[in-house]
């Protein structure tokens, strides 16, 4: 009876709010009004892009998903949230580095390289002889715009789902996404490549080639075409990042941690996101295939790397969680289940 009385003792008391049964609607409605504000912004603006406007967005719609839950479960948001936006804010701050250490930017190389890989072509240039159009815009040139832009908005949105539905595998991709992005960082600033576009306009690659990243918004009638095809030109901080492709190995990213959850055979449909990246990445002549190559291994290597480290840290705690008294191994699991 003793120990009955005393877990009601210590028990956290219920939060008030969240038994209001117009909790609720006061969601929906505030859902709604949030969805709508999103849909404008995007026929007015475009779709975002900034790492700063899509935290909002999403750190936005997250406390909306926690009206009536009580001030722990809305403070959680923050707590979640912000160092993990300032986290990448800072990257995108650390992406010019290579200017500054004066590290030589290899283009000529880079042609040389794409070409060894792809017995003497490069496939940007052969993509857009044979189907871009300076004088037409295709339904095309609309797919692979979306394709790119959502390099933008996967990874934070993705991260978001599994925020609402399992804060446990939010933190495993987190981890991840941030190790990838340090991982290419450290590449692109030791070994800064210019894209294909821009070894076209000096000169390294004789035959012209466009970027055409924003091409397809033409075909959307989307906003404002020319401030989305300003906008696109300049939203990279760091043009010469090309060596990873961090779009492709975010996307290949993406598909192997929902790929390694399921047992279906129909999981490897995820590779089909990942592919259509590079390929449009490619056409739109923003990377070369060796950097789609290097940006699938790099998300490979660095899935691969933490969830090793991950199983040893696990091990660890195992093994010292087994070494414990048991008293200390009963004290242990009630302070795993509190914290839980």
């Amino acid at each position: 009876m003793s120990d009955d009385v005393e877990v009601q003792a210590t028990a956290p008391a219920p939060d008030v709010c969240a038994g209001w049964p117009h909790w609720r609607l006061v969601r929906f409605v505030a859902l709604a009004l949030y969805v709508a504000t999103i849909v404008v912004i995007i026929a007015r603006s475009g779709v975002p892009t900034g790492r700063l406007s899509l935290a909002v967005l999403i750190v936005t719609g997250l406390l909306i998903s926690r009206i009536g839950e009580g001030w722990r479960r809305i403070a959680l948001v923050l707590v979640d949230w912000l160092p993990f936006t300032l986290v990448l804010m800072a990257y995108d701050k650390t992406r010019g580095l290579a200017d500054a250490l004066g590290t030589p930017l290899h283009e000529a190389d880079a042609v040389r390289w794409e070409q060894w890989l792809c017995g003497g072509h490069i496939p940007t240039v052969w993509l857009q002889q044979h189907l871009y159009n300076p004088h037409h815009v295709y339904w095309y040139d609309a797919l692979t715009t979306l394709v790119y832009t959502s390099h933008f908005i996967a990874t934070p949105v993705f991260a978001a789902v599994l925020w609402l539905r399992d804060r446990t595998q939010w933190l495993r991709y987190i981890t991840r996404v941030i190790a990838l992005s340090v991982a290419g960082l450290i590449t692109y600033t030791l070994l800064p490549e210019a894209p294909p576009w821009m070894a076209a306009r000096d000169h390294f690659i004789h035959t012209p080639v466009e970027r055409l990243s924003a091409r397809g918004w033409i075909w959307l009638h989307l906003g404002n075409v020319n401030e989305l095809l300003e906008h696109a030109q300049q939203s990279g901080s760091n043009p010469v990042a090309a060596m990873p492709s961090l779009h492709t190995a975010f996307a290949a990213l993406i598909a192997l941690f929902i790929g390694a959850r399921l047992r279906t055979r129909w999981r490897y449909l995820l590779a089909l996101y990942p592919l259509a990246m590079g390929y449009a990445l490619v056409y739109l002549g923003e990377h070369y295939v060796i950097d789609v190559v290097a940006g699938f291994a790099y998300a490979a290597g660095t899935y691969a790397a933490v969830s090793y480290w991950e199983r040893r840290r696990a091990a660890a705690k195992a093994l010292q969680r087994s070494a414990l008294p048991r008293y200390g191994r009963a004290v242990d699991d009630e302070a795993n289940v509190a914290a839980s």
